[in-house]
Order: structure tokens, then sequence, then C-alpha cells
């Protein structure tokens, strides 16, 4: 997928204490996971802690959180680009981070990775239970990111696809491309397989994914739903009439020893951010170069808070 929502191994976090990591998209500012801001992980009980994956379009969803909370006389750091799962839910558990924008399918799945719940509300409701103690998620917005697979509008067309199931009709070999991840998460190529009965060779294409497609190295791309780049080059998001992806709206998931304190900002945060507005939000990072700060700081005033 053309995201830099890679895994990261445990043995990470040490190193995200004392590393400072790279720009956050295109337009991002440069990020110390322990330091932008000026917090740091032993940020007082008072503190209220927003992370984000290294990832452009959390960032920003993160600094919208960060930013709405101050506004209301909270004391807030931030710890961005910290990275995957893998490296972040730890940090939510033990209260290092205290709030972190989230996705609700792909959060859901990477607790159970064999759920059958498919639709926004079904994804939300299994959420508190699937969710480590401690953990809560707020409510979730309209706004979604969630991965899809995509293709180009010559290929769409001169194949006749409106859907992954036409895969299938596709008679040349197919080449999918994604993060090194996709090759084992259940909606990659095995779970192609076993849903829609479509074969293809799996590349890593990782941050490179859309000018790979684009290219044609690869014919099918493992893209977020939100990247501004489906309309700017004119891809194709080919519908999912089976399910094999889960939706995926915007959560915020809190440590829940401050539920109870940003609970009200972040749920009108939440409703006030719609998938055309998220569009939007990565379009200034990736095309107007604009900081995370500065695109939170112009949301925020266009919506009242």
């Amino acid at each position: 997928m053309f995201t830099a929502r890679t895994r990261k191994g445990l043995g990470l976090l040490a190193g995200l204490a004392v590393t400072s990591l790279a720009l956050a998209g295109c337009g991002g500012a440069s990020s110390d996971p322990l330091s932008n801001g000026g917090g740091d992980a032993s940020a007082s009980s008072d503190t209220i802690v927003v992370g984000s994956q290294a990832y452009y379009s959390n960032e920003i969803i993160a600094e919208i959180y960060a930013q709405a909370l101050e506004n209301a006389g909270k004391t807030v750091t931030r710890q961005f680009q910290i990275g995957q799962r893998d490296a972040y839910i730890p940090l939510l558990e033990d209260g290092t981070v205290s709030v972190f924008p989230e996705y609700t399918g792909n959060l859901l799945q990477f607790f159970e990775k064999d759920t059958t719940a498919r639709t926004s509300e079904e994804v939300y409701a299994a959420l508190p239970a699937a969710l480590p103690q401690g953990l809560q998620v707020l409510d979730q917005s309209p706004a979604t990111d969630q991965d899809s697979y995509t293709v180009t509008k010559a290929f769409a067309d001169a194949n006749g696809l409106t859907s992954i199931a036409d895969l299938s009709k596709v008679t040349s070999g197919l080449t999918l491309g994604g993060n090194a991840e996709l090759a084992e998460r259940p909606y990659g190529p095995s779970g192609l397989k076993s849903t829609y009965g479509v074969d293809v060779q799996f590349s890593a294409t990782g941050e490179t994914t859309v000018d790979d497609l684009v290219a044609g190295t690869i014919q099918v791309a493992n893209v977020y739903t939100a990247d501004p780049r489906i309309q700017t080059d004119n891809l194709v998001t080919l519908s999912d009439p089976k399910g094999l992806f889960l939706a995926s709206n915007v959560v915020p998931v809190v440590n829940a020893n401050v539920a109870s304190e940003v609970s009200d900002v972040l749920n009108k945060v939440s409703a006030a951010l719609t998938p055309a507005g998220l569009v939007e939000l990565n379009v200034k990072s990736t095309v107007d170069q604009e900081a995370s700060a500065e695109i939170a700081k112009e949301w925020l005033a266009a919506n009242g808070f």
C-alpha cells in the first residue's frame, strides 16, 4: 500500500526513545517520537500525550487531536512518527501515550484476525471486546481511510474491471503491489484467492506502490481510499462485494485513564471529520506541501473549534 504504515518489531521500542525519525509525508514537520512538541515519555499525569503512526495522514489527524485538546485548555505533548501497532499499542497500554488516531477495521483485525465483522457498525461494535484491558475507543468518525485494491483506469477499461471479482477474468498474469506485510494479511494474496478465486504474484513495493502501478510494473495496488493520488493519477478503486476488506473509520483509541478527560473534545472532532474532508487534508500535505501543524490549525478554525 502507498503509505508508511509498515509493521515495526517490538525491538524498535527502545530505539524510539533516542532516535529522531523522518519527515511525515511530503508536507509533514520533522518529528522526534519522544520530543516533538517538547514532550517526553515521562510526561506528568496531567499531560495528554498524543501519538501518531509514521504516516502523513495519521499525523495530520493526531495534530488535529492535539490542537483541539490544547484549545480546550489541556496540556499536550506529541509523540509522532512512532511506527506501526506492534510499536505503539504497548505504549498506549502502559500510559506512555494517551491518545492515538486509529482505523476501526485494521485495528479490529490486528487483535482478531478471523473476525467476521465487515460493516462500519459491525466493526465498531466488536472493538470494545477485542481491545486489551485499559484501552477504549471513542466515537468513530464518518471519515474512512481503508484498504482497497486499485488499478489504473486504462487497465480497468481494457479488462472490464469494476470489482475485485472481475480480476478473475484477466487472462494475463497479475502482480499485486503493497507493503511487505500485505503478503501475510488476511486480505492479501491468500484472501484474494479464498474470497474471489484470484491468483496473483506479490511484489513488496512499499512507498513506490502507486508509482509502480502507474508505470505498469504491477497491475493491482493496495492503496488507502483517502490517498489523493486515486484522483490525481486517474486510478480506479475496485468495489469489494464480498467484504474482503473491513470498513475502517477513523477513531480515537485512548488509554482508559484519560477517556473522560478527552472524550468530549475528540468526539466533536470525529463528528466533524468527513471522508471528503480527510482527502482534502491529505491533498494539503502531498500536493500543497503544508506542514501537519498548519493543516490542523486551518481545519480546526474552519470547523469552529
